[in-house]
């Protein structure tokens, strides 16, 4: 019985080792949220929070802000946005998709999370950067003044 048990023990540890082994290695970036404070001109602006996944060399990035509120009743996936980020290791990292959750007149706005290639190392940042919104043709750019808080984000 003995045998038995160790041998089980060998095959089952022999097994985790191989699935180690073979599992995608797991990359994070660092913070996982930040906040601006963004200028969208005549439409508003105030406090945002930015929030980022990263896979690999695939991330995203989502904006929520209660400053900056739907204009009009907009539909699910409606809003074009083009996130660019300002990356002080090499060139923007750009951001895009037609993603968001329907929003009625004075929600807060949230787009994304939006799609985007990074590379190990990328240090971005919304300062410098800006987010573009076509809503129903309307072309909306919002800008910061400042880094944000508590720093860029950097991937791995």
């Amino acid at each position: 019985m003995k045998r038995i048990t160790t041998g089980a023990a060998l095959a089952a540890g022999a097994l985790a080792a191989t699935a180690l082994a073979f599992a995608p290695s797991a990359a994070a970036v660092t913070p996982t949220t930040a906040t601006v404070t963004a200028s969208c001109g005549i439409f508003g602006g105030g406090a945002a929070t930015l929030t980022a996944t990263q896979t690999g060399t695939s991330a995203t990035l989502t904006l929520t802000s209660s400053a900056i509120t739907a204009p009009v009743a907009l539909s699910a996936n409606s809003i074009a946005s083009t996130l660019t980020m300002a990356n002080s290791t090499g060139s923007s990292r750009v951001f895009s998709g037609t993603v968001n959750p329907a929003m009625a007149i004075g929600d807060d706005i949230t787009v994304g999370p939006l799609p985007g290639t990074v590379a190990s190392g990328d240090s971005l940042d919304f300062y410098k950067g800006s987010l573009k919104m076509v809503i129903f043709g309307v072309t909306v750019t919002c800008t910061s003044s400042a880094a944000q808080s508590p720093g860029p984000f950097v991937m791995s």
